[in-house]
């Protein structure tokens, strides 16, 4: 059995801080127990895929893998967004290859079965033999792309593929309500406002790296000189999301000491305030009182993320020279985690590693994120009625 499928493996991640030790290194570095944690953490759930501003404009679309499973991201349209299996109904096949613009229907290169942008099915030629493009045993009312349940949070794709995870709003009603005065039109920042970084780690030590602020001092020594480490608070809510929070955030300025335009009817907590959650399982978000953003952890292989990341403003036009400097800004910030989680991915090939302790002072957000994992592993074994083997 392996070691993080034993009941008392997940007891001591479960257990009170000050006694729990992390995730055993089977979660990062094992395949079955990783093919068993993408179960119960990310398809049972809400995973974050990618954001609605990448498919901007009605007809744009773009394929998406996650967890090996081929997906099609597409604005309808009336432009409302829509996640299909990327799949012909016919014979499987894949239906777009390359992000683009679908001017007519979805074409299968196959046999062309043709799907409208709302999923219908739409033309099936010579299915009934040369010429004749019906049949009476292909009923098109039934056979239209097959739909995966999603939500759209602050641009923010998500998709539930069990398909029986809780409502997204229920699930999520406290960070919804914690950020009420966000609750307004975002815009997206454009092409220099969205980078990818490539990190060889698994995903969970990106969620872990970016809950707490305990590194500030070592890993971020230009951000702690103006944001220290006791200008930080933490913010925890067990099984649904965990993070810190400042009380010094300081606008950045242009050479004329232009700012962005704020997000208006904020109360005065922002006007220096900020936060920084992990909306577990895998969407990282930034708040701020004149810029938000989102990383979209996209987890390729157990040692492999892209961290996909996108900036939003609260005008849908901003002064170009300040938005590359923003981005340019919070790049150098995530590039300077990446030494920091690929050496602890490293790490988790160390036998002698028992998962390490939690600081109960600093770590709280990130024994939040150890615990929601545990949980789910052992819910899952419980279902299974195994006591916790795969």
């Amino acid at each position: 059995m392996p070691e993080d499928h034993r009941p008392s493996a997940l007891a001591d991640v479960l257990a009170p801080i000050e006694r729990a030790h992390g995730l055993p290194n089977a979660h990062y570095i094992d395949p079955a127990t990783i093919a068993a944690e993408n179960r119960a953490c990310l398809e049972t759930t809400w995973s974050a895929i990618a954001v609605g501003a990448e498919v901007p404009e009605p007809g744009d679309a773009r394929p998406i893998s996650f967890l090996g499973q081929p997906l099609l991201l597409l604005r309808d349209e009336e432009g409302a967004i829509r996640v299909f299996y990327n799949i012909c109904r016919h014979r499987g096949m894949i239906l777009v290859e390359e992000p683009r613009k679908i001017e007519g229907a979805i074409r299968c290169p196959y046999h062309s079965w043709c799907y409208a942008k709302d999923g219908r099915l739409v033309a099936t030629p010579h299915v009934g033999g040369p010429g004749a493009n019906a049949h009476p045993g292909i009923d098109r009312a039934t056979l239209g792309l097959a739909p995966v349940r999603m939500h759209v949070w602050r641009d923010v794709v998500f998709v539930n593929l069990s398909g029986d995870a809780a409502p997204f709003e229920e699930m999520h009603a406290d960070l919804i309500a914690r950020w009420a005065e966000f609750d307004q039109p975002m815009h997206h920042g454009g092409p220099d406002s969205t980078f990818t970084l490539e990190v060889q780690t698994n995903w969970k030590l990106a969620v872990e790296n970016y809950c707490e602020s305990y590194h500030l001092p070592w890993v971020h020594p230009g951000l702690n000189s103006y944001s220290r480490l006791e200008d930080h608070y933490h913010i925890e809510a067990p099984d649904r999301y965990s993070g810190q929070g400042s009380y010094v955030y300081r606008q950045l300025r242009g050479t004329m000491e232009e700012t962005f335009p704020d997000f208006p009817g904020l109360s005065e907590k922002w006007d220096t305030g900020a936060e920084y959650v992990a909306l577990y399982p895998n969407v990282l978000l930034g708040v701020h009182r004149d810029h938000a953003y989102a990383i979209i952890l996209e987890p390729v292989a157990h040692n492999f993320t892209r961290e996909h990341i996108h900036i939003y403003y609260a005008t849908p036009k901003t002064d170009e020279t300040l938005r590359a400097k923003n981005a340019t800004q919070w790049k150098s910030v995530f590039i300077e985690d990446i030494f920091v989680v690929e050496g602890m991915q490293r790490g988790r090939f160390a036998s002698g590693f028992d998962g390490g302790r939690f600081s109960p002072a600093m770590d709280g957000p990130t024994h939040c994120f150890h615990a929601w994992v545990a949980s789910r592993m052992a819910a899952m074994a419980d279902e299974l009625g195994d006591g916790g083997a795969a």
